[in-house]
This record gives structure tokens, sequence and C-alpha cells, in this order.
């Protein structure tokens, strides 16, 4: 079988045949993407100490997961819904690495919420601005308490912009990384905070 010159709907049809063949044609095709969207998230992640090597292979496994779970009922097309795959496996990734990197949620997590009259008790860190994280310590029941909220509480995009956060990023870097712009996030991050102050002000 001849699969070259194939459109991506086409090789699809065969890949659910279970063809080798073509699944590995549409990787070829699709690897130069994934390198330039690797590239480009790389300049932000290299404070995290990954390799480029590492967001390729994850963006791998997004076009994997892309090619098993696309369908034709989607109103997208198969390019646009592999890209948003693609990126949305190494943002997770990057958030997961972060996570690590700094230990926000294990031993010492310095979020906190922010109010603008700055009598919370919960403080005042998640405002742009520089602070040292090393000088806010919260209890490992605290601790606790914040991630199950925001486990429960927020949207997968909200996950990642506080995660992101979390792990040292500023506002612009997190809207390139996310694809959004500054203001976006600036919003996001309000509704994160009035969201958490409420959840936890209920505990």
């Amino acid at each position: 079988m001849k699969y070259e010159g194939m459109n991506d709907y086409e090789l699809l049809s065969y890949v659910s045949e279970n063809s080798d063949d073509a699944r590995n044609i549409i990787f070829d095709k699709y690897k130069p993407l994934i390198v330039d969207r690797a590239n480009y998230l790389y300049s932000y992640c290299k404070k995290l100490g990954m390799e480029i090597s590492d967001l390729i292979q994850e963006g791998m496994v997004g076009l994997n997961s892309a090619i098993d779970t696309f369908n034709d009922c989607h109103d997208v097309t198969f390019y646009t819904y592999a890209a948003k795959c693609i990126n949305s496996r190494m943002i997770s990734y990057i958030v997961k690495q972060g996570r690590i990197k700094h230990k926000a949620l294990n031993d010492s997590i310095y979020l906190e919420l922010y109010d603008e009259d700055q009598s919370n008790g919960f403080g005042k860190n998640l405002v742009d601005n520089s602070y040292n994280p090393e000088e806010i310590l919260i209890d490992e029941e605290g601790k606790k308490e914040i991630v199950d909220v925001i486990e429960a509480t927020l949207t997968e995009l909200e996950k990642q912009v506080i995660y992101l956060k979390i792990s040292g990023f500023k506002y612009k870097e997190i809207a390139d990384i996310i694809g959004k712009d500054s203001k976006f996030v600036d919003n996001t991050m309000i509704k994160i905070r009035n969201k958490l102050r409420v959840k936890l002000d209920r505990k």
C-alpha cells in the first residue's frame, strides 16, 4: 500500500485498521510542528532544567493521543485537533516539571491568596511581583487543603495558569506558553483568587 500523498483523513482511516505505516507517516508529517512548538516553549523552560528532547517526546505522545481519539464528528480539522493535543501535552509536562523543580506542592508551598487590603491571612503571593518563596511555609495540612481546593474548583486552564505561576513564571511568560495575552492571564488570576478565597474561607 502506498500511503504517500494521502491526506490526514485517509491516513487516519488506515490507522483505524491498525496500519503502523500510516501512523508513522502522520508522525513524520507532524514532527516539524512538534519541533517548532518545542523550540518555542523551551525558551521559557530552560530554568526548569528540562531538555528540548523531553518536550519533543511529550509532543509525540500528544500527537499519538490525537490520532487515537480524533473522529470526524469533531467540528475541527485534524490539524487543529492535533496541534491542540500536542500543545496541551507539552504544557502539562512543563507544569509538572515546574512543580517538581520548585517543590511548590511538596516541601514548601508558597501559594497564597491576595487581598487588596492585604488583610487576608493567606497573604498576597499571587500578585505578579518578586518575592522569596522560601520565606513562606504552610503546614502539611494547609498545603493539602489548598491543593485539594485547586483540583476540585478550578478549570483545566485555570490550573495551568496557577501552577505555572506557582512555578515562578511571570504573567507574560504564562501568556506566551498558553497562547493567550497578558490581560487574559491577569483576569484569570483574579478569577482564581476569588474562587479559592471563597472556598477556603468557608472551611
